[in-house]
């Protein structure tokens, strides 16, 4: 028996700029007795990692390879250029490649977007630098901008620097991966998180409480509190052998026909008088 079987535990990778909280949250609350651990990992490390157990599944950037490593799309980040305040740029809401014709434009070593490398826009600086963050720093001292997925542009927010979007650039995905020989149920329970799946989906294996019998296909006992409506013309204990109502006498109780209505005879409205 290891010791995954014997005290259960999740470890959710993630790479910079995606935020877990919401799906930890849901894990927590519906497997309260299985720990999920997080692990930051860079870009260019999260595969590696998937594939040598280091985490169950992980939030990564597209592409995945798809020999041993599956993976569930989620969602597309707006692709922003990251500019100092007093930036002529800065002053329009939206920036597009052409515009950035003249500027150096940096290129990190870790850069996420999936850049042509004949289509780069603006012009290249002398070296690349080592991470987004070192990239960060040189637009901060006035060297160039740089172009990131949004999240990226939030996770390193400085006072002194702002950020437009940037049309006609390559955008990053994010996806859900884990190995395809290790899809554990653990990681069934994730997916359906993540899928949004109820507690109580097909699928969602985990915790979830004992199904409850079928309530739509029992009958209801029959306590007697439901009467038939009777037929038409038959006559029952309150009416007539016509089925009509009839007054206290059994005569009928119509207006003018001898048997004159309560509130006739209490002076209200509706009796017709000779």
């Amino acid at each position: 028996m290891t010791d995954s079987q014997t005290t259960p535990s999740f470890r959710l990778a993630y790479v910079p700029g995606v935020t877990p909280t919401k799906w930890v949250r849901i894990w927590n609350e519906r497997l309260p007795d299985v720990p999920l651990t997080l692990v930051a990992v860079s870009p260019g490390e999260a595969f590696e990692l998937l594939r040598g157990g280091g985490a169950d599944a992980g939030f990564v950037r597209l592409p995945v390879d798809r020999t041993d490593l599956s993976a569930i799309p989620l969602y597309t980040e707006t692709t922003v250029v990251v500019i100092p305040k007093d930036h002529v740029v800065a002053a329009v809401d939206e920036v597009s490649a052409e515009d950035l014709a003249d500027e150096i434009v940096l290129h990190p070593l870790d850069d996420t977007l999936p850049w042509d490398d004949q289509n780069l826009p603006g012009q290249p600086a002398n070296e690349r630098p080592a991470t987004t963050a070192d990239a960060i720093e040189l637009v901060a001292a006035g060297v160039g901008v740089l172009a990131v997925p949004q999240s990226l542009a939030r996770l390193h927010h400085r006072k002194d620097l702002t950020y437009r979007p940037l049309s006609e650039a390559p955008e990053s995905r994010i996806a859900l991966s884990w190995p395809q020989d290790a899809t554990t149920d653990l990681v069934e329970d994730f997916i359906g998180i993540v899928r949004g799946r109820t507690v109580n989906s097909s699928r969602g294996r985990a915790q979830t409480p004992a199904a409850a019998p079928d309530q739509s296909k029992r009958k209801s006992p029959d306590k007697g509190g439901a009467r038939r409506k009777p037929a038409a013309g038959k006559p029952t204990a309150k009416t007539g052998k016509t089925g009509k109502p009839t007054g206290k006498n059994g005569k009928s109780a119509r207006s003018g026909s001898g048997g004159a209505s309560k509130s006739a005879k209490r002076g209200k409205p509706g009796g017709r008088r000779s």
